[in-house]
């Protein structure tokens, strides 16, 4: 790639597109309309990521299930799909994370997107080049602590957001978060719809993330047999534990996801599958348990935990096997009866963020 193409695809426009609807994110991003897919594994792909991006909001490719190699070729795939501006999500507790996270600021992306992890080093390294960064909390603690670690916006994950939301509602999370916080807020957890943008900008957001929503598009890589079941289950269909990976965690309610939930999984079980998942990411496994058991040896209980979980989430997502599988949604999915493309699901929800926004002002 040359220097000028690189340069067009790594920074973000001084002047976003115009929008009915411009807020402090989408001016931060450059992008169109204040809405975001998250990184969530297996869904978030280049592709999907391209799209949210083509349409005007700004996809954040998941990289949780990726090597700093993949990640690499993922960002590149995203350039030649889209000339819009991207994220890159990081989940620092998990290995690799950081090597993914270095492989984001080597190849410049415009956004990079971080949970569970301290990253002012990535935002130092951002600003350098003009790249923008993106926490992801789920309390005013964690949202005062981003922004002195040099955080741009918060992604405010509320407790209706599928995997790991927290444990207050977006309905008081956002307003709390927006108190302790003057930075710009994308909120995350129950938003389907321009019912739910609307709202979310009254709480005091300025955008919102659609995960649930995003992963039943045309573009999403989930398989047909899950969409069938999403399509098919309602707002209270969920389960919310923390036996599945550690964290409290919500996901689709079915047999499956209730076995994985009935009792945490044991130490020596969760290493071995977490071993098995970490050979087919191409991660040195020994080095990671090592390193884990001299440092923190409840955190490589925790990262065993996570890696035993990734493979039923891939089960789930790509085979639609929901004998072994789990999928993790949000409540959101009791909002969701179709199948649209994005840049569709897009022009859907901008309309009826518009015509809710006339009926509130005619009351």
């Amino acid at each position: 790639m040359s220097g000028q193409i690189h340069q067009q695809y790594s920074e973000l426009p001084n002047q976003p597109t115009p929008s009915a609807m411009q807020t402090a994110i989408t001016r931060l991003f450059g992008i169109q309309h204040p809405l975001l897919c998250p990184g969530m594994s297996y869904i978030a792909t280049p592709e999907l990521v391209a799209a949210v991006s083509n349409a005007g909001g700004l996809g954040i490719l998941a990289t949780g299930p990726l090597n700093a190699e993949q990640t690499r070729s993922a960002i590149r795939r995203i350039r030649e799909l889209t000339d819009k501006p991207f994220g890159i999500g990081c989940t620092l507790m998990m290995p690799g994370a950081a090597d993914n996270a270095q492989v984001a600021l080597e190849e410049r992306a415009p956004v990079i997107n971080y949970s569970l992890g301290k990253g002012d080093w990535i935002a130092k390294a951002a600003h350098a080049y003009g790249g923008k960064v993106l926490a992801t909390v789920v309390t005013e603690k964690h949202a005062k602590s981003a922004e002195k670690c040099g955080a741009d916006a918060l992604l405010v994950t509320g407790h209706e957001a599928a995997a790991h939301g927290g444990s207050v509602t977006s309905l008081v999370l956002t307003p709390a978060i927006r108190r302790a916080s003057a930075l710009p807020i994308v909120a995350a957890g129950g938003f389907a719809d321009g019912a739910g943008l609307i709202a979310a900008l009254a709480l005091g957001a300025d955008a919102v993330a659609m995960g649930s929503r995003l992963a039943m598009t045309r573009e999403s890589p989930v398989h047909a047999a899950t969409k069938e079941m999403v399509l098919q289950r309602g707002a209270a269909d969920t389960l919310y534990s923390k036996n599945f990976d550690g964290l409290w965690c919500r996901m689709m309610d079915t047999p499956a996801s209730r076995r994985a939930c009935r009792k945490p999984l044991g130490l020596l079980p969760a290493a071995f599958r977490a071993s098995q998942m970490a050979r087919r990411m191409g991660m040195p496994v020994m080095k990671v348990a090592i390193g884990g058991m001299l440092s923190q040896p409840q955190a490589l209980r925790q990262l065993a935990l996570f890696g035993a979980a990734t493979e039923s989430i891939r089960l789930a997502i790509q085979e639609g096997n929901h004998e072994k599988g789990v999928q993790l949604i949000g409540q959101a999915q009791g909002l969701i009866d179709d199948v649209p493309s994005v840049a569709e699901l897009f022009a859907r929800v901008m309309a009826d963020a518009q015509a809710c926004r006339a009926r509130i002002a005619s009351l």
